[in-house]
C-alpha cells in the first residue's frame, strides 16, 4: 500500500475534486465519519459546511485541509467493507479518528485507491500538527495495515499505477461530451504525482502521451514573461484543441513555479534507473542487424519506453527524449550518454529491418566415452605382445662354431716394482 498526505488551503477544492469524479461515474462515496446527518442525503454545500464549521474557529490557520490517498496494488483483492476498515484504521492511527472525514473510492486507474478529505482544525479551534506526518505516523500505520490485511508491501518495488492514467479523448472534449478542465486535471495530477522529470520539456514529453500539453506561450507574450502556464488538449495530429486551462485554476496548482520545485527532486529520484533505460535501448539494437525508425519506436514501446525526436523548423532532428513508463522517469538522450543522443540514434537507424538470426542449436548426441576398465579395475589391451627372444645370448655366442660359452679373457700380469737398494 502506498500512502500520500497533501496539505492544502482549500477544503472546498479537495471536496469538489472528489465530488466531480462521483458525478462523472469515476468515483463513489465509500464512507463518512463525524457527520451528524446521513451524508448520502447531503449536497456538496452541506458537506463543505461541516468542515467550515471547524476551520472558521481558527481563521489564522490558512493551511487547514488534508487530502490523503491510499493506493493499493492491483493484486490486492479487497471488499468494500475491508476498504472502510482500512481507511478508518489509518485515520485512527495518524490521530485523525475524531475528525470529520469523507472517504471516496476512485475507479479511474488500473489499481484501486481511496481519497480521504478532512481538516486539521479541532472542535476547540486548535490546529493539529501535521509536520512530517507522512514520514512518522503514516509510515507506521501503513506498515501495520499491510501486515494486518495482508496487503502488497510498498517497500522494495515500484508502484505500477502509470498504466492506469487514461489518455484524454480530444474529440469528446471538443464536442462538450467530456469537460476539458476535469480531463486535464486528472491527467496532470496523475503525472505530477507519479513521474520524475527535470524540465518543462521532459514534463511535456510525458503529458503528450496522454494528449495534453503545458504551454508557456510565445517568448514575447506577457504570460511567458510572468512565468504563466496553460494546459491544452491535443488531437491525434498533436494540434491543440478546445479551450486552454490556466494552471492556477487546476486543483493541485501545477504552475510553472510549483513544477520547478520538482525539477531538482527529479534529478536525484531518477538516478537509480539510468542504467536500466540504457540496457533496454541496447537490447533493442542488439536484436537487429538493421532496424528502421518505425520498428525502433515500436520495439521501445514493448519495453515501456517512449522516444520523442525533437525537430527544428527546418525539419532537422536536434534532440531525443526517452520516457520510461516502467520506472516513471524521463531522460534526454544526452543525459544517458553519447551513444544515446539523437545524432547517434539516427545514425544507427536504417531504411529496412533485418533481425539477427539466433544461433542454430545442434541436437547431435556426443559420442560416449568408452570405459575399458574391467570390473576388477585392470585395463584390457588388444595389442599382442612380441615373442620373447634371447638377444643377449645370441650376441655373446656369435662367431663360435661350437656355440659354447665365450672364452675367459686372460688375466693381466702385475708389474713388479723394483725398488732401489742402498
Amino acid at each position: 500500500m502506498v500512502t500520500k498526505i497533501v496539505s492544502g488551503k482549500s477544503i472546498k477544492g479537495a471536496l469538489h475534486y472528489n465530488e466531480d469524479k462521483v458525478a462523472n461515474g469515476e468515483a463513489s462515496l465509500l464512507m463518512a465519519s463525524g457527520f451528524a446527518a446521513d451524508v448520502q442525503d447531503m449536497n456538496i454545500a452541506q458537506k463543505n459546511q461541516r468542515f467550515e464549521n471547524l476551520t472558521m474557529l481558527n481563521g489564522h490557520v490558512k493551511t487547514n485541509a488534508l487530502h490523503i490517498t491510499l493506493n493499493f496494488d492491483s493484486s490486492d483483492k479487497l471488499t468494500g467493507q475491508q476498504y472502510q476498515q482500512i481507511a478508518s484504521a489509518f485515520m485512527e492511527r495518524i490521530g485523525f479518528g475524531n475528525q470529520p472525514y469523507l472517504v471516496y473510492r476512485h475507479h479511474d486507474a488500473a489499481h484501486p485507491h481511496l481519497h480521504v478529505v478532512t481538516t486539521n482544525i479541532r472542535p476547540d479551534g486548535q490546529r493539529m500538527d501535521t509536520h512530517n506526518i507522512g514520514r512518522t505516523l503514516a509510515l507506521d500505520a501503513r506498515r501495520e495495515l499491510e501486515a494486518e490485511f495482508k496487503l502488497t508491501k510498498a517497500e522494495g518495488r515500484q508502484f505500477s499505477d502509470v498504466l492506469g492514467i487514461k489518455a484524454a479523448d480530444p474529440e469528446k472534449a471538443n464536442y462538450g461530451k467530456a469537460p476539458t478542465k476535469h480531463t486535464i486535471t486528472n491527467i496532470v495530477n496523475a503525472v505530477t504525482r507519479s513521474y520524475k522529470f527535470t524540465s518543462l520539456n521532459e514534463y511535456n514529453a510525458i503529458l503528450k502521451q496522454f494528449n495534453v500539453v503545458a504551454d508557456r506561450g510565445n517568448e514575447n507574450t506577457v504570460m511567458f514573461q510572468k512565468g504563466g502556464l496553460i494546459y491544452s488538449l491535443l488531437d491525434k495530429n498533436g494540434e491543440k484543441v478546445g479551450i486552454p486551462i490556466k494552471a492556477s485554476s487546476i486543483y493541485g496548482k501545477p504552475t510553472l513555479a510549483n513544477l520547478e520545485k520538482k525539477f531538482e527532486k527529479g534529478k536525484e529520484g531518477r538516478k537509480p534507473f539510468k542504467e536500466d533505460v540504457k540496457q533496454r535501448i541496447d537490447g533493442v539494437f542488439n536484436n537487429y542487424e538493421q532496424i528502421s525508425k518505425g520498428t525502433f519506436i515500436e520495439e521501445l514501446q514493448k519495453q515501456q519506453l517512449n522516444i520523442t525526436f525533437h525537430q527544428n523548423v527546418q525539419g532537422q532532428t536536434y534532440g531525443a527524449t526517452f520516457v520510461d513508463n516502467k520506472n516513471k522517469t524521463v531522460f534526454k538522450g544526452s543525459d544517458l550518454g553519447k551513444n544515446y543522443t539523437a545524432k547517434s540514434i539516427t545514425e544507427r537507424l536504417s531504411s529496412q529491418d533485418k533481425k539477427i538470426k539466433p544461433e542454430k542449436k545442434t541436437y547431435l548426441k556426443p559420442k560416449p566415452q568408452g570405459n575399458h576398465l574391467s570390473k576388477s579395475g585392470t585395463a584390457k589391451t588388444y595389442i599382442k605382445p612380441p615373442d620373447t627372444t634371447d638377444y643377449l645370448k645370441i650376441a655373446l655366442t656369435k662367431g663360435r662354431p661350437d656355440g659354447g660359452p665365450p672364452p675367459t679373457p686372460p688375466k693381466k700380469k702385475k708389474k713388479k716394482i723394483r725398488g732401489v737398494h742402498f
